[in-house]
């Protein structure tokens, strides 16, 4: 197995035809290097702007070799950048920041700003969550909605901090409606609109996804028996023209549970509704363990189970910055035409 000095180079090597097209379309934020597949499992290091964050989910790096990772990238990209380092091998590391490796300066930590298609968003290496304020492997699917949006209704669900809805308003959407469940996601979303004032306003809209959702789709809320239901923003039966859909891997709440493994279809089912009959609905799934034919296939058979079949169905993959080497990547984007 090569050396990380070995590895990070070829990394790098491999990306300059990348790295100058992202540089020429406006784009400072991209991963340099994806440990699992080029040849350090558990390390990843993302530039965000003048940021350079460095992940580690096994083990510790050692502080030596942090310095000379950040040196390297330094001079490969000609730049100066800041470095914060985040070990998260620990089991409680999302509230332990001791840093015993590397204190990061108090510059690196401020509020800074990256750039991706051209657009303004908000970084921070350290806040209250624990993962970036930016998912980089999802860059090909706002790129898309983006060319993709003029004229459009869009919906932008388990929105997280709202960057499929800047590039659809960026696009020319004459509508975007973010909705995610944390206030703290979409006060981030509220940020990154403030960050590029020449496009239209957004609407945000802080809701469990099931009742907001089977509103917009005409469906009943669930109620279990003997459990009341939390309050919930009241919405009209509606649809849109573009729908995203990137849930997380589980998550559970009073209004239902969310399992990309197990049950893809009972967030599938009233987004399918929620999408206008001409219209687009592109769905994410970022479980490792899902097969891409599998989970298309599951994908397919509810939407033509419903009476919604699909007209075109293509499969969207990550950039080369998140390279696959059996050609299966976590991240699977379908983008379905009705």
């Amino acid at each position: 197995m090569p050396s990380l000095d070995q590895a990070l180079r070829a990394a790098l090597d491999s990306r300059q035809p990348l790295l100058a097209d992202l540089h020429q379309q406006g784009t400072d934020c991209y991963r340099l290097f994806h440990g699992s597949q080029e040849g350090a499992g558990g390390l990843t290091v993302d530039r965000y702007g003048p940021q350079l964050l460095v992940q580690s989910f096994h083990t510790s790096l050692e502080r030596d070799a942090l310095l000379a990772l950040h040196q390297l990238v330094n001079e490969r990209l000609g730049v100066d950048s800041l470095l914060v380092y985040n070990d998260r091998s620990q089991g409680n590391s999302r509230i332990d920041r001791r840093d015993p490796v590397y204190q990061a300066d108090e510059q690196a930590l401020a509020d800074l700003t990256g750039h991706e298609w051209g657009l303004t968003y908000r970084v921070r290496g350290r806040h209250a969550g624990q993962d970036p304020l930016l998912f980089l492997d999802l860059r090909n699917a706002r790129g898309w909605v983006k060319a993709h949006s003029a004229g459009k209704r869009v919906l932008n669900l388990f929105a997280y901090t709202c960057g499929v809805g800047l590039c659809a308003a960026a696009g020319g959407a004459r509508e975007v409606v973010n909705l995610d469940f944390a206030e703290g996601n979409l006060a981030v979303g509220r940020e990154n609109g403030a960050l590029n004032p020449e496009l239209p306003p957004m609407q945000f809209i802080q809701s469990d996804y099931f009742p907001a959702i089977r509103q917009w789709a005409g469906l009943p809320i669930a109620q279990r028996r003997g459990h009341k239901l939390p309050s919930y923003p009241r919405l009209e039966q509606r649809q849109f023209d573009l729908v995203l859909l990137d849930p997380p891997a589980w998550a559970k709440s009073a209004f239902g549970t969310v399992d990309l493994l197990r049950d893809y279809q009972s967030l599938l089912k009233p987004a399918i509704l929620a999408t206008a009959e001409d219209g687009v609905l592109i769905c994410c799934n970022n479980l490792a363990k899902v097969a891409l034919e599998d989970w298309r296939e599951q994908v397919l058979r509810c939407a033509s189970k419903l009476g919604r079949p699909v007209r075109d169905c293509q499969v969207l993959p990550p950039a080369a910055d998140f390279p696959s080497l059996d050609g299966n990547p976590p991240l699977k984007t379908l983008i379905l035409q009705f």
